[in-house]
């Protein structure tokens, strides 16, 4: 490692966020060179911590001048290596930038940065604006806002009002050259972020990218209200032919906010199950009753003996189910030295049996038990699919099986007609081999306009 005195770069980047917010030491280079996920790490060369965004356009700037890769990191808990360099360079952690800016109670939105954590968001909301809500995704309260919306992420409103990133109503954003733009409706001279409106929608060139046009640093999103009173209902089968139809109707009664499809072999009486938790919002308990008078008509109507209705969860499944972020399997904790990977896939519900057959039998040939956990998304439009693969940190063996389960998972998707969700890098080049060419070519002249050095997030949406 060069002395300070010969380091022009780490001195440059000192100079912009302070001596305490930049390193080279091994220490944070290891810490920021992994992830959660199996995904082997990487060399990192220095880690910033800008806390605005003048400190951020200057470290581009710099990193620019001299051709450095730029990696855009929120909490790193992807768990697809998206925020692993695959090139070195530097890792910009933007946990600092954690103010939230402005929430417009009238008008139903939230104006923050980059940095702020769910878990901050949900807490500020229930202080200060009891009666509004954002979509929670299921990850830990750490993970960050806005690392969901780049993603294209999901959460428990997701059933009827889409993905995180359609939540999005405006960006400001860092360009590989330094610039500042805005998108939506903050593009005008304006202080209110209220949505994307009609001119041009720029704002879909840094969603699902992958930290490859530019760095986001403040964003606006959608809240919705918050009824005082939530609860749920259960539907279990052991014909998974029927879920699609089942879900069909669920969503066909407009009375459910979230519907999510669970599937796992631990605890042993869940093995061979599906279950579909339905969870119903209310004002009064009036209303809830009514509702759920409804959802039981399903199975009484419609699939009678073949599907068991559940008004009232038992304890320890209903405190488990209506978590929020919601974490039924904890899959991590099934193998010693814990860990997990996962695929996600969104996919038209009609195709959910197949997937679910198939992953099952995935999972069976690396000696891993099955695990899933399914969104139903925009009403039943579509759903995202997510399978579990569970490893021993501490071997080696147990963690390239996961790999290598996950990568057969990925193909199944496609393979299948679904769209993974969030791929790590080999899973990018599955997708670009079978992706139109012409569609890859515009990907990539956007990238070379935007950033013709190549210092964007290098390694990600490229092929070999």
């Amino acid at each position: 490692m060069p002395k300070e005195g010969e380091d022009s770069l780490y001195t440059g980047l000192k100079d912009i966020v302070g001596e305490g917010f930049v390193s080279r030491g091994p220490e944070e280079l290891y810490i920021y060179s992994r992830d959660s996920s199996a995904n082997p790490p990487r060399r990192v060369d220095y880690v910033v911590m800008p806390s605005s965004v003048e400190e951020v356009q200057a470290v581009v700037r710099l990193a620019s001048t001299r051709g450095i890769p730029l990696v855009p990191m929120g909490a790193a808990l992807n768990l697809e290596g998206l925020t692993i360099p695959l090139k070195g360079g530097i890792v910009v952690d933007m946990r600092r930038m954690d103010r939230i800016i402005e929430v417009s109670e009238m008008d139903r939105y939230a104006l923050i940065e980059a940095g702020v954590s769910q878990g901050k968001l949900i807490s500020y909301l229930k202080e200060n604006h009891p009666t509004l809500q954002h979509s929670v995704p299921d990850a830990p309260p750490s993970a960050t806002v806005a690392g969901s919306c780049l993603i294209c992420g999901y959460g428990h409103l997701s059933t009827n009002y889409g993905t995180h990133a359609e939540m999005v109503n405006a960006l400001e954003v860092v360009l590989p050259s330094g610039e500042l733009l805005r998108t939506g409706s903050a593009m005008l001279p304006t202080s209110l972020w209220f949505g994307r409106g009609s001119l041009p929608d720029l704002t879909g060139l840094f969603l699902g990218w992958l930290g490859t046009t530019g760095i986001v640093t403040k964003l606006s999103i959608r809240l919705y209200p918050r009824p005082p009173i939530r609860d749920m209902v259960i539907y279990m089968m052991q014909d998974c032919s029927i879920v699609p139809d089942v879900v069909y109707r669920i969503t066909h009664t407009e009375m459910a906010e979230d519907v999510s499809i669970v599937g796992q072999e631990r605890p042993e009486w869940m093995k061979g199950y599906q279950i579909i938790a339905a969870y119903v919002s209310a004002h009064t308990r009036e209303e809830l009753a009514l509702k759920k008078k409804y959802l039981k008509r399903i199975s009484e109507k419609d699939f009678k003996a073949r599907v068991s209705f559940m008004e009232k969860a038992p304890g320890d499944l209903k405190e488990q189910f209506m978590e929020l972020p919601f974490f039924a399997t904890k899959v991590a904790d099934w193998k010693k030295g814990g860990g997990f990977e996962y695929v996600g896939a969104v996919m038209p519900i009609d195709t959910l049996p197949e997937a679910w057959e198939k992953g099952i039998e995935i999972a069976h040939r690396y000696n891993m038990l099955y695990s899933y956990a399914i969104r139903v998304v925009e009403g039943g439009h579509h759903v995202l699919f997510t399978y579990s693969y569970p490893f021993n940190r501490a071997d080696e063996t147990s963690m390239q099986s996961a790999l290598a389960a996950l990568r057969e998972t990925q193909k199944l998707s496609l393979d299948l007609g679904a769209i993974p969700w969030k791929p790590e890098v080999d899973g990018q080049k599955e997708i670009i081999k079978r992706m139109d060419k012409g569609t890859f070519r515009l990907m990539q002249r956007v990238r070379n306009l935007f950033d013709p050095k190549g210092i964007m997030n290098p390694g990600n949406w490229e092929v070999d």
